[in-house]
């Protein structure tokens, strides 16, 4: 019984040593009259530690909390490409369907990229933000992306042939969720994925639809940089979350209440090129090996937020980060709180 109560006596003190590192490297967010961060770590089921610093918002001094929502960024991107396995897992939708099989008025490229090209960012489709329209007055939507990549006439590579990165493609992604499930996109992951989750602060967010509550707005410095004209695109960046609510979504990445356990492997297994060698992208996360484990990991950035989350199954060990601060590099931080709890 001595014995054991030193192990347990010596445990805790590891983990209240960890925390107190953890704090240290958020000290630059730990002041006042600055934007803020949440951090969160989860190990073995359970809240290792969470805690948020700083400010959701500097006008007015609103403090960040663990309830505080964050607007994800490319974090998004997994939740979209859940939203898609959802519908292949209902037999709705295809991975080897085309965009021109969703959209007949699309041009004739399309008909060479399946939506596995668009989940791995292989479809080679122009970036869209190259080609907003001058004088735009307002925010792009999903179906403006759509509409600007109708005007292309190809593509940068044969879909499948290369790995480039496509925030088009994701915002295709959402344009074909609503289309095939005939509900927007919002609302589809509010019944799909937000509500059977239990995660019921977290939202895509829709100018004039509901509010965030506690919501964090984007800094630069002190200044408010929350919006520009790609903010209100929604596959490739709209989701709207918390530390709390990501604990529900990562819990379910382990347990597979959504989809198959077949199609949640496929989300974490590496895209196949056509001459059969791999990239290091799944559906909606970026692939690879830290310290000899298997890493599954994504960052956001967009105007004011930067965001990172990192997970080590074989460690049942997740690290998340949220930022309201442009500058910031919240993926290095989360890699060093991993190895705090990595050792």
């Amino acid at each position: 019984m001595k014995n054991l109560i030193l192990v347990l006596s010596f445990s805790c003190s590891l983990i209240t040593f960890a925390n107190s590192q953890v704090d240290a490297l958020f000290a630059e967010y730990d002041k006042p009259n600055v934007p803020g961060a949440a951090v969160a770590i989860f190990k073995e089921g359970t809240v290792a530690y969470q805690k948020a610093y700083g400010l959701a918002r500097v006008k007015g001094g609103v403090p960040a909390t663990l309830s505080t929502n964050f607007r994800l960024a490319s974090l998004t991107k997994q939740f979209t490409a859940m939203g898609i396995m959802i519908l292949v897992d209902k037999g709705k939708l295809s991975f080897q369907d085309h965009i021109t099989d969703m959209f007949p008025d699309f041009p004739s490229y399309g008909k060479k990229i399946t939506v596995e090209h668009l989940l791995h960012h292989q479809s080679g489709l122009i970036d869209y933000e190259d080609n907003i329209p001058s004088g735009l007055q307002g925010q792009l939507s999903d179906a403006d992306v759509l509409n600007i990549l109708k005007k292309e006439t190809g593509t940068y590579f044969t879909p499948g042939s290369q790995y480039r990165y496509s925030n088009g493609g994701y915002c295709t992604l959402s344009s074909i969720i609503a289309k095939v499930s005939g509900l927007s996109f919002p609302e589809f992951m509010r019944r799909e994925v937000f509500s059977p989750l239990g995660m019921k602060h977290s939202l895509v967010y829709v100018a004039g639809g509901p509010t965030i509550e506690n919501r964090a707005y984007g800094h630069t410095g002190t200044s408010e940089t929350d919006q520009n004209v790609t903010s209100a695109t929604l596959g490739d960046g709209g989701v709207y979350t918390s530390v709390e609510d990501w604990f529900l979504w990562d819990e379910a990445l382990y347990h597979n209440p959504l989809v198959s356990p077949s199609l949640q492997e496929a989300a974490f297994s590496p895209g196949v090129l056509s001459d059969g060698s791999k990239t290091s992208y799944g559906y909606g996360w970026m692939l690879d090996t830290y310290h000899g484990l298997f890493r599954q990991a994504h960052t956001g950035s967009t105007i004011g937020f930067r965001t990172a989350v990192t997970r080590f199954p074989e460690k049942h060990l997740t690290v998340v980060v949220f930022v309201n601060r442009a500058g910031s590099a919240p993926w290095e931080t989360a890699r060093q709180v991993a190895d705090l709890y990595l050792k």
